[in-house]
């Protein structure tokens, strides 16, 4: 289990066990592969990001997290493997979110993305993104950076 504190300066707890702060998470985060690249969404106001969201009323996280990568970056998700959880005590709330990684194998235009502008496809992430205003600031904490180090330790074929 690995502690530390957010961009907001918030505790996070994040594992790589299944499922240990809640089986019923209401937010997922979801790293995404297209064609050997990084496929990530520009949220409206917070900037680029890996898509993710929250589960709605009916459907699993699974689900959601097709859904997510679908309405933000128009993906057709080929595979989903849930690598781990992370769990945030925020000032005034608190979340549990599944983090995930999916092979996308295909892009679909679509009329909206939500509160996205869609795709956007990079070949790597920045060695600077904590500093990189570009990025959104889900992508600026300790998460990103411990589920990658897990992926390539646990997949080392896998292409991150």
């Amino acid at each position: 289990m690995y502690t530390f504190k957010d961009y907001y300066n918030n505790e996070v707890r994040l594992s790589f066990r299944d499922h240990p702060f809640s089986v019923h998470p209401l937010h997922v985060f979801v790293i995404c592969m297209y064609k050997n690249r990084w496929l990530l969404t520009k949220h409206a106001e917070r900037g680029l990001e890996f898509p993710g969201g929250k589960v709605e009323i009916g459907e699993t996280a699974e689900q959601a997290a097709v859904r997510e990568v679908y309405e933000e970056t128009g993906g057709h998700v080929k595979s989903l493997q849930y690598i781990g959880q992370y769990y945030v005590k925020g000032k005034g709330d608190q979340i549990t979110k599944n983090v995930y990684v999916a092979e996308v194998d295909e892009l679909h235009r679509q009329d909206t993305y939500y509160e996205t502008e869609g795709p956007v496809v990079i070949e790597t992430i920045p060695q600077n993104i904590k500093e990189n205003k570009a990025y959104s600031f889900i992508m600026k904490d300790d998460v990103l950076t411990h589920s990658l180090n897990y992926i390539q330790k646990t997949a080392p074929n896998h292409p991150v």
